[in-house]
Formats: C-alpha cells, structure tokens, sequence
C-alpha cells in the first residue's frame, strides 16, 4: 500500500476498509514510499509483522511521485486529518521526493496538519542539513530516539552510520527546531526499561525537546 490508515489492533487498512470499519469521523492518512532504510532495529515490525498481500506496507516496487501524486488525488479528503510520511522504509531515503509530496499536499489542501517520522539519520545520508527542506510544510516531525547514549543505540538500531548515528540523530532534531513547529523524539516501552526511559527524558529536557514514549506494537 502507498497510501493507509490505522486501526486498533495494529491494523493497516487501504482507505477503502477503513471507511467500511470507521464511516464516520476523521483519521489519518499514512504515506509510505519506500521499502528502503539505514537501520535494522531489532524490534522493528518489517521482520516480524504478518499482513495480508492487499494490505502489506511492503511495496512490490518503489512508486514514482506522480504515482503517489495519483493515489493521493484520489483520497476522500473530507475524511482526514493529519498525512503521516511513515511506512516500513525510512522516508527521508527519498528526501527529495518526500519534499516535493510535502509541498504538493500543502498546496491543494492548505491547512492540513503534515507529519514525517523518521529514524532522522537524513543528515548523515545527505551530508548536508535537510532540516531546511521541511521549512513551511512540515508542521510536525517524530524522531526516534531509542536510547539515551551512543552505543545501546547502535546495539538497538543497527544504523548504517554507526556509532556517529546517535550524536547525528540529535543534530538533526536540533536543526529542525529552527524549520518545524513541533519536534517529538520517542522511545518505545517494553524495549526498554523506566530507568532508561528517564535518561531519555532528561536529553530531551536539556535540548528543549519533547519526549514521547510509544506503545510497543506486538506482530
């Protein structure tokens, strides 16, 4: 799927389901647009989470922007609320294209809300600061911190980047507090522990930055 909703449950459901499921009320529109990501997370759900083929965020092929473009022309917009960049690849894999759809959502449909959650290891990719591209139309971005130092997070995520991945992480969370109104960097429960998960929360509080702490979603 390119385009989804969620459910309760862990359900990811085309938008078609998710009106049958939930006719009324708004929800929001997730966009995954590649299979493609510079971690290996040990909790992550792309290696352990079963879906149905009509419903799998695994994409057969990585989808052009016009493809995308063509699946968000077709939504039912009177229905959503927010656009969350999110799949089972890290969006910012394709920052160019991820801005071009950032900039062509804000266009059509001014004033709806725009959020990108990323492992935020663009920087280190790009070699340059892609915070700047978010600048106007991104309105929320949710990093994901994993830990309070720079060696259990490379044992936790894996990173391309190694063991500089943690300190460019939260460089890059520093960089999109000049271009993004809300920054949110989040830890996952039951991967680690409340004593963890405080230390977590005093980095966020030394860098003005706000700590979410998510629900582990079984497979």
């Amino acid at each position: 799927m390119i385009v989804y909703a969620t459910h309760k449950g862990g359900k990811y459901l085309p938008l078609e389901e998710s009106l049958k499921i939930q006719p009324e009320g708004k929800r929001n529109l997730y966009v995954n647009i590649t299979n493609r990501c510079n971690c290996s997370c040990v909790f992550c759900l792309r290696n352990m989470k079963k879906m149905a083929e009509e419903s799998s965020l695994w994409l057969k092929k990585e989808p052009s922007l016009e493809e995308i473009e063509r699946e968000l022309d077709s939504v039912p917009w009177e229905y959503i609320k927010e656009v969350v960049f999110c799949g089972f690849g890290e969006p910012t894999q394709r920052q160019d294209v991820l801005a071009a759809l950032l900039h062509y959502v804000k266009e059509r449909h001014p004033g709806m809300a725009t959020r990108l959650n990323t492992n935020g290891l663009g920087e280190l990719e790009y070699g340059r600061e892609i915070a700047a591209d978010y600048e106007g139309v991104l309105d929320t971005v949710s990093i994901s911190l994993n830990a309070s130092n720079a060696e259990r997070y490379l044992e936790l995520t894996r990173a391309k980047h190694g063991i500089a991945s943690y300190e460019g992480m939260l460089t890059f969370a520093e960089h999109c507090k000049k271009y993004v109104p809300h920054v949110v960097l989040t830890v996952v429960d039951r991967v680690e522990d409340a004593e963890e998960i405080a230390r977590c929360r005093k980095i966020c509080e030394e860098r003005n930055l706000t700590l979410r702490v998510r629900e582990y979603e079984d497979s």
